[in-house]
Protein backbone atom coordinates (compact mmCIF):
# COMPACT_ATOMS: atom_id res chain seq x y z
CA UNK A 1 0.00 0.00 0.00
CA UNK A 2 1.25 3.50 -0.53
CA UNK A 3 1.65 6.29 2.10
CA UNK A 4 0.31 9.71 0.00
CA UNK A 5 2.24 12.06 1.32
CA UNK A 6 0.71 16.26 1.42
CA UNK A 7 2.90 18.56 -0.77
CA UNK A 8 6.21 19.75 0.47
CA UNK A 9 6.12 22.83 2.85
CA UNK A 10 7.95 25.47 0.97
CA UNK A 11 11.72 25.62 1.76
CA UNK A 12 14.34 28.17 0.43
CA UNK A 13 17.41 26.20 -0.54
CA UNK A 14 20.15 28.30 -0.49
CA UNK A 15 21.87 28.43 -3.97
CA UNK A 16 18.68 28.02 -5.71
CA UNK A 17 18.12 29.93 -9.01
CA UNK A 18 14.56 31.30 -9.60
CA UNK A 19 13.23 32.69 -12.41
CA UNK A 20 11.62 35.67 -11.15
CA UNK A 21 11.25 39.08 -11.79
CA UNK A 22 13.62 39.78 -8.87
CA UNK A 23 16.23 37.74 -10.57
CA UNK A 24 15.87 38.55 -14.08
CA UNK A 25 15.74 42.54 -12.62
CA UNK A 26 19.28 41.81 -10.82
CA UNK A 27 21.32 39.81 -13.30
CA UNK A 28 20.19 42.36 -15.86
CA UNK A 29 21.23 45.20 -13.57
CA UNK A 30 24.41 43.77 -13.26
CA UNK A 31 25.15 43.54 -17.22
CA UNK A 32 23.83 46.87 -17.56
CA UNK A 33 26.70 47.93 -15.05
CA UNK A 34 29.52 45.95 -16.46
CA UNK A 35 28.63 47.65 -20.03
CA UNK A 36 28.02 50.73 -18.57
CA UNK A 37 30.28 51.99 -15.82
CA UNK A 38 33.64 51.34 -16.89
CA UNK A 39 32.37 53.93 -20.22
CA UNK A 40 30.97 56.05 -17.31
CA UNK A 41 33.69 56.48 -15.74
CA UNK A 42 36.03 56.41 -18.41
CA UNK A 43 34.19 59.49 -20.45
CA UNK A 44 34.37 61.19 -17.16
CA UNK A 45 37.66 61.31 -16.88
CA UNK A 46 37.82 63.11 -20.07
CA UNK A 47 38.48 66.71 -18.73
CA UNK A 48 41.48 65.31 -16.52
CA UNK A 49 43.41 63.20 -19.68
CA UNK A 50 45.42 66.00 -20.19
CA UNK A 51 46.69 66.51 -16.31
CA UNK A 52 46.03 62.63 -15.43
CA UNK A 53 48.30 59.53 -15.77
CA UNK A 54 47.55 56.86 -17.71
CA UNK A 55 48.37 54.54 -14.92
CA UNK A 56 45.86 56.26 -12.45
CA UNK A 57 43.00 56.24 -14.92
CA UNK A 58 43.93 52.46 -15.61
CA UNK A 59 43.66 51.90 -11.56
CA UNK A 60 40.39 53.73 -11.62
CA UNK A 61 39.04 51.62 -14.08
CA UNK A 62 40.28 48.66 -11.99
CA UNK A 63 38.14 49.61 -9.29
CA UNK A 64 34.75 49.28 -11.06
CA UNK A 65 35.34 46.27 -12.71
CA UNK A 66 36.68 44.91 -9.07
CA UNK A 67 32.90 46.47 -8.16
CA UNK A 68 30.83 44.56 -11.10
CA UNK A 69 33.23 41.20 -9.90
CA UNK A 70 32.01 41.73 -6.60
CA UNK A 71 28.17 39.83 -7.95
CA UNK A 72 29.88 36.85 -8.20
CA UNK A 73 29.32 36.85 -11.97
CA UNK A 74 31.96 35.98 -14.20
CA UNK A 75 30.27 37.03 -17.21
CA UNK A 76 29.89 39.97 -16.16
CA UNK A 77 33.14 40.71 -14.64
CA UNK A 78 34.46 39.85 -18.05
CA UNK A 79 32.37 42.28 -20.08
CA UNK A 80 33.24 45.11 -17.86
CA UNK A 81 36.74 43.81 -18.35
CA UNK A 82 35.83 44.43 -22.04
CA UNK A 83 34.45 47.56 -21.60
CA UNK A 84 37.19 48.64 -19.51
CA UNK A 85 39.72 48.00 -21.86
CA UNK A 86 38.46 49.30 -24.52
CA UNK A 87 37.20 52.61 -22.41
CA UNK A 88 40.46 53.26 -21.86
CA UNK A 89 41.56 53.00 -24.95
CA UNK A 90 38.94 55.25 -26.71
CA UNK A 91 38.79 58.17 -23.86
CA UNK A 92 42.25 58.14 -22.29
CA UNK A 93 44.59 57.29 -24.91
CA UNK A 94 46.28 58.72 -27.60
CA UNK A 95 44.91 59.46 -29.79
CA UNK A 96 41.72 60.02 -28.26
CA UNK A 97 38.17 58.66 -29.15
CA UNK A 98 39.76 56.33 -31.46
CA UNK A 99 40.55 52.70 -31.07
CA UNK A 100 44.21 53.00 -32.36
CA UNK A 101 46.57 52.59 -30.20
CA UNK A 102 49.64 54.67 -30.91
CA UNK A 103 52.12 53.67 -27.60
CA UNK A 104 53.33 50.72 -26.75
CA UNK A 105 52.99 50.95 -22.85
CA UNK A 106 49.11 52.06 -23.98
CA UNK A 107 48.75 48.85 -25.31
CA UNK A 108 49.88 46.77 -22.18
CA UNK A 109 47.52 49.18 -19.75
CA UNK A 110 45.25 47.92 -22.03
CA UNK A 111 45.89 44.42 -21.96
CA UNK A 112 46.67 44.51 -17.92
CA UNK A 113 42.94 45.88 -17.53
CA UNK A 114 41.97 42.95 -19.42
CA UNK A 115 43.77 40.28 -17.29
CA UNK A 116 43.06 41.84 -14.30
CA UNK A 117 39.35 41.90 -14.64
CA UNK A 118 38.85 38.05 -16.12
CA UNK A 119 41.29 37.23 -12.98
CA UNK A 120 39.08 39.09 -10.21
CA UNK A 121 36.02 37.76 -11.88
CA UNK A 122 37.20 34.17 -11.42
CA UNK A 123 38.01 34.41 -8.22
CA UNK A 124 34.75 36.66 -7.29
CA UNK A 125 32.74 33.32 -9.44
CA UNK A 126 34.57 30.75 -7.01
CA UNK A 127 34.23 32.46 -3.49
CA UNK A 128 30.54 32.94 -4.84
CA UNK A 129 30.30 28.94 -5.33
CA UNK A 130 31.96 28.41 -2.19
CA UNK A 131 29.51 30.45 -0.35
CA UNK A 132 26.38 28.43 -1.84
CA UNK A 133 28.20 24.89 -1.01
CA UNK A 134 28.33 25.85 2.50
CA UNK A 135 25.26 27.32 3.08
CA UNK A 136 23.40 24.16 1.07
CA UNK A 137 25.65 21.91 3.32
CA UNK A 138 24.06 24.01 6.53
CA UNK A 139 20.51 23.25 5.65
CA UNK A 140 21.08 19.47 4.55
CA UNK A 141 22.76 19.57 8.35
CA UNK A 142 19.70 21.30 9.51
CA UNK A 143 17.54 18.67 7.72
CA UNK A 144 19.62 16.04 9.16
CA UNK A 145 19.32 17.12 12.53
CA UNK A 146 15.73 18.25 13.04
CA UNK A 147 14.77 14.10 11.57
CA UNK A 148 17.53 12.91 14.65
CA UNK A 149 15.14 15.21 17.22
CA UNK A 150 12.05 13.59 15.67
CA UNK A 151 13.12 9.60 16.29
CA UNK A 152 14.76 10.69 19.77
CA UNK A 153 11.34 12.60 20.76
CA UNK A 154 9.65 9.42 19.93
CA UNK A 155 7.86 10.91 17.24
CA UNK A 156 5.40 8.90 14.84
CA UNK A 157 6.74 6.74 11.92
CA UNK A 158 3.92 8.33 9.98
CA UNK A 159 5.19 11.97 11.08
CA UNK A 160 9.12 11.26 10.10
CA UNK A 161 8.04 10.17 6.67
CA UNK A 162 5.68 13.17 5.92
CA UNK A 163 9.16 15.60 6.91
CA UNK A 164 11.32 13.02 5.28
CA UNK A 165 9.91 12.86 1.83
CA UNK A 166 9.29 17.18 2.27
CA UNK A 167 13.31 17.43 3.01
CA UNK A 168 13.33 15.19 -0.11
CA UNK A 169 11.78 16.91 -2.27
CA UNK A 170 13.50 20.32 -1.73
CA UNK A 171 16.89 18.80 -1.12
CA UNK A 172 16.77 17.00 -4.71
CA UNK A 173 14.29 19.08 -6.58
CA UNK A 174 11.97 17.19 -7.03
CA UNK A 175 8.68 17.37 -8.49
CA UNK A 176 7.11 14.64 -6.10
CA UNK A 177 8.16 12.16 -3.49
CA UNK A 178 6.00 9.15 -1.73
CA UNK A 179 6.85 6.39 0.48
CA UNK A 180 5.59 3.15 -0.39
CA UNK A 181 6.08 -0.32 1.32
CA UNK A 182 5.85 -2.39 -2.13
CA UNK A 183 7.88 -2.35 -5.34
CA UNK A 184 5.43 -0.51 -7.85
CA UNK A 185 6.66 -2.39 -10.53
CA UNK A 186 10.14 -2.79 -12.17
CA UNK A 187 12.68 -1.09 -10.58
CA UNK A 188 14.46 0.60 -13.68
CA UNK A 189 16.71 3.36 -11.41
CA UNK A 190 17.87 3.53 -7.59
CA UNK A 191 20.07 5.91 -5.55
CA UNK A 192 22.36 3.26 -3.85
CA UNK A 193 23.63 3.63 -0.79
CA UNK A 194 27.26 5.41 -1.60
CA UNK A 195 25.11 7.91 -3.31
CA UNK A 196 25.16 7.24 -6.66
CA UNK A 197 22.14 5.99 -8.92
CA UNK A 198 22.07 2.95 -11.21
CA UNK A 199 19.97 2.15 -14.08
CA UNK A 200 20.41 -1.20 -14.53
CA UNK A 201 24.06 -1.73 -14.37
CA UNK A 202 25.08 1.53 -15.14
CA UNK A 203 25.82 4.46 -13.12
CA UNK A 204 24.30 7.43 -14.17
CA UNK A 205 26.05 10.58 -14.08
CA UNK A 206 23.55 13.16 -11.67
CA UNK A 207 25.78 15.28 -11.23
CA UNK A 208 26.06 16.49 -15.14
CA UNK A 209 22.36 15.36 -16.38
CA UNK A 210 20.53 15.16 -12.79
CA UNK A 211 18.15 11.92 -12.04
CA UNK A 212 17.50 9.92 -14.80
CA UNK A 213 13.45 8.60 -15.83
CA UNK A 214 10.43 9.40 -14.49
CA UNK A 215 10.83 7.45 -10.75
CA UNK A 216 13.79 6.90 -9.31
CA UNK A 217 13.51 4.88 -6.00
CA UNK A 218 15.00 5.45 -3.16
CA UNK A 219 15.52 2.53 -0.45
CA UNK A 220 14.12 2.49 3.16
CA UNK A 221 16.32 0.27 5.25
CA UNK A 222 15.70 -0.58 9.16
CA UNK A 223 16.43 -3.48 11.28
CA UNK A 224 19.00 -4.71 8.36
CA UNK A 225 16.55 -5.14 5.28
CA UNK A 226 14.50 -2.90 3.11
CA UNK A 227 10.70 -1.38 4.59
CA UNK A 228 9.86 0.49 1.61
CA UNK A 229 10.99 3.27 -1.16
CA UNK A 230 10.69 6.65 -1.06
CA UNK A 231 9.69 7.25 -5.11
CA UNK A 232 11.12 10.46 -6.98
CA UNK A 233 10.04 12.27 -9.35
CA UNK A 234 12.68 14.52 -10.68
CA UNK A 235 12.56 17.79 -11.92
CA UNK A 236 13.68 16.95 -15.25
CA UNK A 237 17.82 18.19 -16.17
CA UNK A 238 18.33 19.46 -13.07
CA UNK A 239 22.13 18.58 -11.75
CA UNK A 240 22.06 16.45 -8.43
CA UNK A 241 25.43 16.60 -6.91
CA UNK A 242 26.88 12.86 -5.06
CA UNK A 243 26.65 14.91 -1.82
CA UNK A 244 23.08 15.73 -1.87
CA UNK A 245 22.16 11.97 -2.97
CA UNK A 246 24.38 11.13 -0.05
CA UNK A 247 21.98 13.27 2.33
CA UNK A 248 18.95 11.78 1.00
CA UNK A 249 20.33 8.31 1.53
CA UNK A 250 20.48 9.91 5.13
CA UNK A 251 17.32 10.87 5.28
CA UNK A 252 15.83 7.43 4.15
CA UNK A 253 17.96 5.96 6.76
CA UNK A 254 16.79 7.65 9.70
CA UNK A 255 13.02 7.17 8.20
CA UNK A 256 13.54 3.71 8.24
CA UNK A 257 15.14 3.55 11.92
CA UNK A 258 11.03 5.32 12.46
CA UNK A 259 9.83 2.54 11.12
CA UNK A 260 11.66 -0.62 12.49
CA UNK A 261 10.99 0.94 15.89
CA UNK A 262 7.37 1.41 15.21
CA UNK A 263 5.71 -1.07 16.62
CA UNK A 264 2.67 -0.87 14.13
CA UNK A 265 4.83 -0.78 10.92
CA UNK A 266 2.84 -4.00 9.60
CA UNK A 267 -0.73 -2.60 9.98
CA UNK A 268 -0.90 1.38 9.93
CA UNK A 269 -0.44 2.24 6.47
Amino acid sequence: MTTSLPPARPTPRAGTVRVGSLAVSTTAAVMVAAVGAPVTVAAALTPLRGHLDDADGALLLVVVIVAVASSGRRLAAAVAAVSAALSFDFFLTRPYESLRISRTADLVTGLLLLVVGLAVGELAARRRKARREADEGDDELDRLHDLAEMLAAGEESHLVLMVAASDLRALLTLRDCWFTRQETGPIKACVTADGGVAVGRETWPTADFGLPTKQVHLAVRGNGRVLGYFVLSPTTGFPVPRERLLTAVSIADLAGASLATDHRVSTDY
